[in-house]
């Protein structure tokens, strides 16, 4: 993918849960956050993966300039993302919520998920297979469509009814 992302803090837990978050320094260029994200990510410090986000992020908050007009739209870290894509005119938002990235996207904002992020370190060779980790992910109640999930080629055993949004 290469090139600016910008993480929001959704994104930012999947891939701390799954011990992936160095596939962001192996797929783009650079990678920075909102202050508003930074605040939310490292606001409980009793996780597990608390140290490694702390660790990885730390040098790479920016406070953004502008007022922040989207957040009556969305979650105050989503909302301080998109503004900071758009200050530092970066390549890409990394956010899971969908009706952010609606909104997102209906701005012109290049949206990229976490299940895109594990799916090109997959087609990259950094990662050999999906299902782990995207069982992972459903373990530590991280939702996702499973339709995505099947398609992407993990092939879960889980009913229609179990479907995660």
């Amino acid at each position: 993918m290469n090139g600016l992302v910008i993480a929001d803090a959704g994104a930012i837990f999947s891939l701390a849960i799954t011990d992936n978050l160095e596939f962001l320094n192996q797929i783009f260029t650079e990678v920075k956050i909102p202050e508003a994200v930074w605040k939310e990510i490292t606001l409980d410090q009793k996780t597990n993966f608390y140290t490694s986000i702390q660790a990885f992020f730390k040098s790479k908050v920016i406070q953004i300039q502008k007022f922040n007009q989207l957040s009556p739209l969305m979650d105050y870290g989503e909302s301080e993302a998109v503004i900071l894509y758009q200050e530092l005119n970066a390549d890409f938002l990394l956010i899971d919520d969908k009706k952010a990235r609606k909104i997102a996207e209906n701005l012109g904002v290049k949206c990229v998920g976490t299940l895109g992020v594990l799916s090109s370190a997959k087609d990259k060779g950094l990662l050999k297979n999906l299902k782990p980790v995207f069982e992972k992910l459903l373990a530590n109640n991280r939702y996702y469509s499973l339709n995505l999930l099947n398609s992407l080629g993990s092939s879960l055993e889980l009913h229609n009814e179990e479907k995660i949004i």
